[in-house]
């Protein structure tokens, strides 16, 4: 591959719904730049981009995959990004990585799910965008109508196209470009003449293109009002600057399958994304922000998006440059570690296929391997300027599972496999809950924790089983209440003796306490730790319903002990035994987490969402608009949202959006508190 300077580089992720034809587009474009000879099929398992074995057992991008493309003195760093929700740290990933987003949407469908997502995420975080309307070949293909849908749902009347399609389905048969007024027929994109039939509407089109271009820029609005005609160059330019400020949002349009419209959209890339100088990214230094925009002379920063671990090649780290640049044997610090290391292997990446590199420029992108120590989201630098790029936030998991080892031999695996599949991907976590006894992995559906799953077993050859996790449940007391024990064993030679009175407190938000009110050496003061231990045994296993024990003051006030039979062991079981006496007579609840959740939603599903929470023991705290969503907040108990992702989407048909918190614990309402004792009772009589 040739070098490339850093305004030569061009970065856009490719968003979209699944199945849209995000990774087939890649593939076109692969094979119309000669890269391939033949093009591969997502169904067959057989494109670039979908290389992992996941993804060709479920024939959906999983992963993204950073494909360079050649064009015209240009480098193209297309990022394939999965269409699938669960995946959208992936998309999180890529749009880090990209200065734009290319949104590609099916021309029969127009705007879905998935197309709505990645436009409002290209918008929060004001990157530009391009939509290309693919499979304009397929029956009931309709361009404007396609464009209409976006206009409306996304509620942006910015949304311009460059382009008209000569015919649709299988009359299919090239594109008109509305800024030089040209028609491009067949796969080839030859110039013809603009047909009869499409000249009305291409000058109607051509009008709103030239009044978008013209508003972008001061000096070529006046003119305009003045009503010169705007030569060729002003109008690019004026596209350019409204393309880069957000301000427009091109339509292009073609099939990938058919290669119809792929030129011109690799054109349309090269010259309205922003190249990586031409936009900045916030870092620290020191403690000081500061802005980087990929100038090769500048401090050297590099990010890592994206980790994947193989067992073949190591760790394999993608980074993108965001100033200055790399090479082969320099030295390279990682800012969150502090730790400096030799650059032994660069590569460029295209797929799964890696090529050797000497540098790695600002605005490029490449993978270094066998680094260890370096993680997603690590800013690569060097010693003597020691520089952190913002790294990209990760929302919170919003499905758990609880997972256990299958065999004996898998459960000295399991541990290093979870670190490594929620080391390559940040949206996934895992846990060790000690009220709950169990190891919970979390994600963001119930798919994306499905293929974390078969990935422990197919990568790291770990097998887990899965169940539903138990809520974290907390016990404690709403009243003072005392009680006194007294233990005694006698069974020939030396027996057991101690007495305890004790009295339990409430202690809100204050954890736990132990206290000492006896006078007069009724007991030793060497048998209170003792005491102390039988007290942390039963607050560790719960006493009504097995769950840890909070927010409680112990206070021994009384007791006996014999010179003779009185031992640790002795004070232990009745230090043990009066805590559960008194705990069980000062009034004991059970205390369950509460979230807050933010739901995201078009306003026609509010009242749904709504109804829901009442359902749901949750109680709506408030509600705002949100471009044309509504936002509803509410704090409702973990036990209800177990499986709120998969509600959530039937309510909604997949147009909801949620992210949850934790907020406090709270009691939990008799008639729940009742099935959750019986079911322990139940648990720990079988047991």
């Amino acid at each position: 591959m040739a070098k490339y300077k850093t305004e030569q580089i061009r970065n856009v992720a490719l968003l979209g719904h699944g199945g849209a034809g995000k990774t087939t587009l890649t593939e076109a474009l692969l094979h119309r730049t000669g890269v391939i000879t033949r093009m591969g099929r997502v169904e067959d398992g057989s494109t670039v981009s979908d290389w992992d074995a996941e993804e060709h057992r479920r024939g959906i991008s999983i992963n993204l995959s950073v494909i360079p493309i050649e064009f015209d003195n240009t480098k193209l760093n297309l990022i394939d990004t999965p269409g699938y929700q669960d995946f959208v740290g992936e998309v999180i990933s890529g749009l880090y990585a990209a200065e734009a987003g290319l949104v590609v949407v099916d021309a029969v469908s127009g705007c879905q799910v998935g197309t709505e997502l990645a436009y409002d995420r290209l918008r929060d975080l004001e990157k530009p965008r391009i939509v290309f309307v693919n499979r304009m070949d397929r029956e009931n293909a309709n361009f404007s109508n396609a464009v209409q849908s976006l206009r409306t749902t996304l509620n942006d009347e910015k949304i311009v196209p460059f382009q008209i399609p000569i015919g649709s389905a299988d009359a299919f048969k090239g594109i008109v470009g509305l800024i030089e007024m040209k028609a491009y027929m067949g796969p080839e994109g030859k110039e013809a003449p603009i047909p009869d039939e499409f000249l009305a509407e291409a000058e109607a089109a051509r009008v709103a293109l030239i009044e978008a271009a013209a508003e972008a820029d001061d000096e070529l609005i006046m003119k305009y009002l003045d009503g010169e005609e705007l030569t060729l160059d002003e109008v690019r330019h004026g596209l350019h600057v409204g393309v880069k400020n957000c301000a427009i949002t091109p339509v292009y349009c073609g099939t990938a399958t058919g290669g119809i419209g792929l030129d011109r959209l690799m054109q349309a890339l090269r010259r309205y994304v922003p190249a990586p100088n031409e936009r900045s990214v916030s870092a620290s230094k020191n403690g000081a922000e500061l802005q980087l925009s990929s100038e090769v002379d500048g401090p050297v920063a590099g990010a890592v998006f994206k980790t994947i671990i193989d067992r073949y090649v190591g760790r394999m780290s993608y980074v993108r440059m965001f100033s200055g640049k790399i090479s082969k044997d320099m030295q390279i610090t990682n800012a969150r570690t502090g730790k400096s290391a030799r650059l032994a292997n660069l590569f460029t990446v295209r797929g799964k296929e890696l090529q050797n590199l000497d540098e790695l420029v600002a605005g490029d992108i490449g993978v270094i391997t066998k680094m260890d120590d370096l993680q997603t989201g690590d800013t690569l630098c060097t010693a003597d300027q020691i520089l952190s790029v913002t790294p990209p936030h990760y929302p919170q998991p919003l499905y758990s599972v609880a997972v256990s080892p299958v065999t004996q031999a898998d459960s000295s695996k399991m541990g290093p496999a979870l670190a490594s599949v929620t080391e390559e991907d940040p949206t996934l976590r895992y846990q060790n809950i000690t009220a709950t006894k169990q190891t919970v992995l979390q994600g963001m559906g119930e798919t994306h924790v499905d293929v974390a799953v078969h990935r422990m077993s197919q990568k790291f050859g770990t097998n887990v089983e899965t169940a539903p996790p138990k809520v974290p449940y907390q016990e404690t007391i709403t009243k003072s209440a005392s009680a006194q024990y007294r233990h005694k064993k006698q069974s020939g030679g030396a027996g057991q003796f101690a007495e305890v009175h004790m009295r339990v407190e409430p202690l809100p938000g204050g954890g736990y306490e132990f206290a000492s009110e006896v006078f007069g050496g009724a007991i030793s003061s060497s048998f209170f730790p003792s005491i102390e231990k039988g007290i942390k045994a039963v607050m560790d296993n719960g006493v009504i319903a097995g769950y840890p024990v909070v927010d409680v003051k112990a206070i021994v006030y009384d007791g006996k002990e014999h010179p003779v039979d009185s031992k640790d062991i002795a004070f232990q079981t009745a230090g043990r035994e009066v805590f559960k006496l008194a705990f069980k007579a000062a009034n004991p609840v059970l205390l369950e987490p509460i979230y807050i959740v933010e739901v995201t939603v078009p306003d026609e599903y509010m009242g749904d969402v709504m109804s829901d929470f009442n359902t749901r023991r949750g109680r709506v705290l408030g509600m705002e608009q949100k471009n044309n969503r509504t936002v509803v907040r509410a704090s409702v108990p973990l036990a209800e949202i177990m499986r709120y992702s998969t509600d959530l989407r039937s309510m909604t048909q997949g147009r909801g959006v949620y992210t949850i918190e934790f907020d406090h614990y709270e009691p939990v309402p008799s008639h729940v508190a009742a099935e959750v004792i019986a079911q322990h009772k139940e648990e720990a009589s079988e047991e």
